[in-house]
């Protein structure tokens, strides 16, 4: 499972997930250059306009990103969204026909912000159309940041839709809709300090901060995830330089981050955080860490061919 979060400087968008599952996919940072020569199945990336970098692995010379950004500070990152995500089966005459593994390439490599990307959506059919055998299409929803807003996307039985993700989180299933809703039962949720209370004659004083925390869960459910990472990300103080800003993403998600051995999947095997990874357009710099090295190692796409023909691996 994971969990995103979106935020910014005022100026600059920084878009971090962590990816949850039992096993890495032998994931590496991945820089598409503006010279790559694209295998895009229906045409949807003729080619690289804006030069991309973020975590994933390539196969059959192809990259697959599970969260990446671009040279113009536009983000995606996608989240596991199963019995909720529905593909088309086959490309759709008239639409502009996207294959799942692509779609993350697909907004970063052709657009500029996040009201381009929304316009395009419009005639956008996500189709159930894998790499290869060896890699079946995965069930995702996605989430689109600059540096002014964010939203949802998610190709459901009813469709491509999009939703303003007024909260700039984003989890796994049930939908963006429901987890939207669901903040509503912790309006009383705040980070203030409890002022001291009167009980009958007696005088009760708090034993400290955080008490107005209590309500918020603390599992790693998805549904508990958005909600935890919501409340982080909201009232977390903002921060005006690069250093602080990587700080921050990194704490929150450690917020919602999980730990071996705490929760499994129907296998018997246990989920952790395999890595947490952060895009920053303020220096067009990938950051992550991973779950058995929690130093935050970086690589910055200036340093990388950005205009070369060939993908980099690094």
């Amino acid at each position: 499972m994971c969990t995103s979060i979106r935020f910014s400087d005022g100026t600059h968008l920084y878009l971090a997930r962590n990816l949850d599952w039992t096993t890495g996919y032998g994931e590496r940072v991945v820089v598409t250059p503006t010279g790559y020569a694209t295998r895009s199945p229906f045409g949807a990336v003729p080619g690289i306009q804006h030069a991309v970098i973020g975590m994933g692995i390539v196969e059959d010379d192809t990259p697959l990103y599970f969260d990446c950004g671009n040279d113009a500070g536009l983000a995606v990152a996608g989240l596991n969204f199963p019995g909720y995500a529905t593909y088309a089966d086959g490309p759709v005459e008239g639409a502009t026909n996207v294959a799942a593994f692509e779609l993350p390439l697909w907004v970063a490599s052709q657009f500029t912000s996040v009201d381009e990307v929304e316009a395009a959506l419009e005639h956008v059919v996500v189709v159930d159309r894998p790499i290869n055998e060896k890699y079946p299409s995965s069930l995702l929803h996605w989430i689109v940041g600059d540096a002014t807003r964010a939203i949802v996307v998610e190709s459901t039985s009813e469709g491509v839709q999009l939703f303003d993700d007024d909260v700039d989180v984003l989890a796994n299933q049930p939908g963006f809709a429901w987890h939207h809703e669901n903040l509503r039962n912790y309006l009383n949720v705040s980070p203030d300090f409890p002022e001291p209370s009167v009980l009958g004659r007696a005088h009760l004083s708090p034993f400290g901060s955080g008490s107005h925390m209590r309500g918020i869960p603390g599992d790693y459910y998805s549904t508990s995830r958005f909600v935890r990472a919501a409340y982080v990300n909201a009232h977390y103080p903002d921060k005006t330089s690069e250093e602080e800003n990587v700080s921050r993403a990194f704490h929150t998600l450690q917020q919602v981050a999980m730990v071996d051995g705490c929760a499994a999947m129907g296998s018997g095997e246990f989920e952790t955080t395999i890595y947490t990874g952060l895009f920053s357009s303020r220096t067009t710099t990938y950051y992550w860490n991973t779950y058995d090295d929690p130093a935050i190692r970086s690589v910055a796409m200036a340093d990388n061919a950005p205009d070369g023909t060939e993908l980099v691996v690094a």
